[in-house]
């Protein structure tokens, strides 16, 4: 069995506003997601690491009003190896954690960290520096009924160090706390496998034990380099990047992967595939149902 028990999509404000991304919600009712995942960041509800009440309050009052079983998506910015901005992101990460306590969700997403190419020197520093801060941040999760899901990410410019879909997994195990899991997003371990000449499935199988989040959509797995597309769609039709399009469009092997891969229990798989996509969302949720079935 592969212990998954949800399937939703993500969403966030488009403008700051609880306006949009309560349009957002309610559009998403129609088409029957079990789950959503909100990204709270894209709206002002902390500043300077502390909640603030009267939004949070409003959160709390828009989320009640829908059946769907909650995650949030926090810093995209995250990054716990930079040693500067550290003590700001665990207070704001922390903030987060207890907004996911408000509204019932039992996860955090949190992306693994990266270093610039000019901080290559520090690569054993940053790791720990990481891993001390997943464990505090999981150990103040633990009350709050929240697992923090940590996501692997690709690398982003030449000379950066990032790590590998297998090494996400090993700082996970590393810190083994019962509220930390890994979070495998497919496409970015399929791009980082392209880009290192790694085994993409291989890098799947080291993560699987281990994660307790998913992050699914589709793509080419190829590297977007230096090329800048001038409308999104570029991007698409040469199939480079991160596309975040629907299943199918992408060459990802789905059905071999969902034949093989067992998760942690209660793993939500939840499609990071946006009102961009809306005409394609339904039928991205029923393939979503049929590989879990």
């Amino acid at each position: 069995m592969s212990n998954i028990t949800a399937v939703g999509f993500n969403t966030a404000s488009h403008d700051g506003e609880f306006s949009s991304l309560e349009a957002d919600l309610i559009r998403l009712e129609e088409i029957g997601p079990d789950a959503v995942e909100l990204a709270l960041t894209s709206l002002d509800l902390i500043a300077g690491g502390r909640i603030i009440e009267e939004r949070a309050k409003r959160l709390t009052e828009l989320t009640s009003r829908f059946s769907y079983r909650y995650t949030v998506h926090g810093l995209v910015s995250s990054n716990f190896m930079d040693p500067v901005t550290l003590p700001y992101q665990l207070d704001a990460a922390k903030a987060l954690v207890e907004l996911c306590e408000r509204i019932g969700s039992k996860i955090l997403v949190q992306h693994c960290g990266a270093l610039a190419p000019h901080q290559i020197h520090d690569v054993a520093g940053a790791v720990a520096r990481e891993r001390e801060a997943l464990a505090e941040l999981a150990e103040f999760a633990r009350p709050h009924g929240v697992r923090i899901a940590f996501e692997n990410i690709f690398t982003t410019e030449p000379g950066q160090y990032r790590q590998t879909p297998a090494e996400v997994a090993e700082t996970v195990r590393a810190v083994n706390h019962p509220n930390l899991v890994a979070l495998i997003d497919f496409s970015h371990a399929y791009i980082e496998s392209t880009y290192k000449g790694l085994d993409f499935m291989d890098q799947l199988r080291a993560m699987a034990p281990v994660a307790g989040h998913l992050h699914v959509h589709d793509s080419f797995g190829r590297p977007i380099g230096h090329f800048e597309a001038y409308f999104p769609q570029e991007a698409t039709a040469l199939g480079l990047g991160d596309l975040h399009m629907p299943l199918g469009w992408g060459d990802i092997a789905w059905e071999a992967i969902f034949a093989e891969l067992d998760f942690l229990p209660d793993t939500v798989l939840m499609m990071e595939i946006n009102s961009r996509y809306a005409a394609e969302q339904p039928a991205s949720l029923e393939r979503a149902r049929a590989l879990i079935s």
